[in-house]
């Protein structure tokens, strides 16, 4: 069942949520000389441990850090501009003549291939490999500097970065574009690990992509996280048996992301961090 998560009411305060890390162990230094670590708890030989500084405490985790994986666009960024551009470049390379006014934001988030072949079918047209080349060579060389980074998503990022979790990029988009993206917006430092599509096609599905990531890190389902704004991000979490959390300022709508099942909502980016503490803490 899921459930929006807004910005008011009673929360049970960081430090109390990290000390509930499931399947691990937190001990936690309180104020009083923490923050510059005169009062951090010390660590014997046999407990290899993360020292966090957050909300004026320090947090060591004996076990398995819980891991958030971030999917891209209207998640992270409206891409939206950028995409836009590539798909009408894409479709004047072919011979048509599109309308300017092209509505497109409906398709961002799923496979290329996908949206590819929905557009072409107005048309008339199956090329759709050779459509795929066009609009890669387009968006490479411009369309992805459009991006565009939602308001609170740094400060999302580097609240999560200190409260220890370990993030990763999953997205649909190529790796090698996501990468630049990211590394043009400043972002790639807060990331663990970035994962996209690859040439091979392996990885074009989120079912496919999430089960890559949490083999390759070693990292046990049940203390990851999937967010994203799309039906795809839902259900390929639910696939690979990660719990999901919808977001409601990108593409995807309530209704979509109801109906996919994901297991919470969160409308604002001012509450993402909180949110994912939230769910990542729960037992």
């Amino acid at each position: 069942m899921h459930e929006s998560v807004v910005g008011t009411g009673p929360t049970t305060s960081a430090p109390q949520q990290l000390r509930q890390l499931r399947g691990g162990r937190a001990v936690v230094a309180e104020q009083g000389g923490a923050r510059h670590g005169k009062n951090a708890p010390k660590r014997t030989s046999d407990q290899p441990a993360v020292y966090q500084s957050f909300a004026g405490c320090y947090l060591v985790i004996m076990s398995a850090t819980p891991s958030v994986l971030l999917d891209l666009d209207g998640t992270l960024i409206n891409s939206h501009p950028g995409i836009l551009a590539s798909c009408l470049a894409m479709l004047r390379a072919l011979g048509h003549r599109p309308d300017e006014a092209l509505d497109v934001k409906r398709f961002i988030g799923p496979p290329l291939e996908d949206v590819v072949r929905f557009l072409l079918q107005s048309y008339g047209d199956d090329r759709v490999d050779e459509a795929v080349v066009a609009y890669r060579q387009h968006y490479g060389e411009s369309g992805l500097l459009r991006s565009e980074l939602y308001p609170g998503i740094g400060d999302a990022l580097r609240e999560m970065r200190e409260a220890g979790l370990r993030i990763y990029l999953a997205t649909s988009k190529r790796e090698a574009f996501a990468r630049r993206i990211l590394q043009h917006l400043e972002l790639a430092a807060f990331f663990d690990g970035i994962y996209g599509s690859v040439p091979s096609g392996n990885l074009d599905r989120k079912p496919e992509l999430l089960a890559h990531i949490l083999s390759e890190q070693d990292i046990p389902a049940s203390r990851s996280l999937m967010v994203g704004d799309r039906r795809d991000d839902i259900v390929g979490a639910h696939a690979v048996g990660m719990r999901s959390l919808g977001v409601l300022w990108g593409y995807g709508h309530r209704d979509e992301l109801e109906a996919a099942g994901a297991d919470q909502l969160v409308e604002s980016t001012s509450d993402l961090f909180r949110a994912v503490l939230s769910m990542v803490t729960e037992r």
